[in-house]
């Protein structure tokens, strides 16, 4: 008789319940796949993967995030 499939249980606590992991996967898709994204046509094709860094608004006036991109500079001032 072949063995049932079997999810592996994690335990609380483990890796994948970890609140730095949940930080961590928040930061990386935190700027990724907006309705907005337009891919900045200056660079090559293959950087096209839907993060705002390479979206043809990032970091200009036409950003509608520009706000929450700018909450990660710890200062504003020039040097």
């Amino acid at each position: 008789m072949k063995e049932p499939f079997r999810v592996p249980i994690h335990p609380p606590g483990g890796p994948r319940s970890s609140p730095a992991l949940a930080r961590e996967e928040d930061e990386a898709t935190k700027f990724f796949d907006r309705p907005c994204y337009e891919f900045n046509r200056s660079l090559s094709p293959g950087w096209n993967d839907k993060y705002c860094m390479h979206c043809r608004h990032y970091l200009t006036a036409r950003c509608p995030h520009i706000d929450e991109f700018l909450e990660d500079v710890d200062d504003l001032t020039p040097e």
